[in-house]
């Protein structure tokens, strides 16, 4: 398993990112300031360092800076709400891969963590097929199965079957799959996200015994 670490003085973006990527199957260690940072950082493996600019004790650029001492080809993704060109320039020359600045969207994060990887990892394959119950989605071929028969999903049917199968048994919102599947803000006087619900259901269900895809009236869905 990929074990990132994080270093974030905000509590409330430290749950969301070490939650959302755990969600993702990666492994994370946070931590609140930077000589902690530093402290676990040094004495552990990791795969990535994500780490906060602002941190009370050694703050990021400091912090990376000290890591590049002793580990030079860890790939480091610097987070931080400096934007100016100067604050981006400074953090890369410190040793910092990239440079994302708050506030972000989780899928830029998971974007850039998946290139910082794959840029470290070149031989490593990253297939990925996800699976549930009889379901199964080549996230590379794009080619969607239940049991033995082939299901023909549109792009918005595929990539909400996905956002489903990376969240089994989890209560999605109507909110969470617009801004996850669709990247927008929800607008409560729209059906769009029931009815590409209601298409999937009926080429992942339709003609089988179970059910998958279960509404909670007023909350969401459940893939259970």
């Amino acid at each position: 398993m990929i074990k990132i670490g994080l270093a974030e003085d905000d509590v409330k973006i430290a749950t969301l990112v070490k939650t959302g990527l755990e969600e993702q199957g990666y492994q994370v260690t946070s931590v609140y300031d930077g000589d902690h940072a530093y402290e676990k950082f040094s004495s552990e493996t990791f795969d990535l360092l994500i780490l906060d600019v602002m941190m009370p004790g050694m703050n990021g650029i400091e912090l990376v800076k000290e890591i590049r001492k002793h580990q030079r080809t860890i790939p480091v993704l610097m987070l931080t709400a400096m934007g100016t060109i100067d604050d981006k320039v400074t953090g890369l020359n410190a040793g910092a891969d990239d440079y994302l600045v708050k506030p972000f969207h989780f899928k830029e994060l998971m974007a850039r963590i998946e290139a910082l990887l794959r840029r470290n990892h070149p031989q490593e394959s990253t297939h990925t097929i996800l699976t549930f119950e009889d379901v199964t989605l080549d996230c590379d071929s794009k080619v969607v199965t239940r049991g033995d028969k082939t299901i023909e999903l549109t792009a918005k049917e595929f990539t909400l079957l996905e956002l489903f199968l990376k969240n089994p048994n989890r209560l999605l919102s109507r909110q969470y799959i617009a801004e996850t599947a669709w990247d927008i803000t929800f607008d409560t006087g729209t059906n769009v996200i029931d009815v590409y619900v209601n298409f999937l259901r009926n080429k992942i269900e339709k003609g089988f015994d179970r059910r998958l895809i279960h509404t909670k009236i007023g909350m969401g869905y459940i893939l259970k």
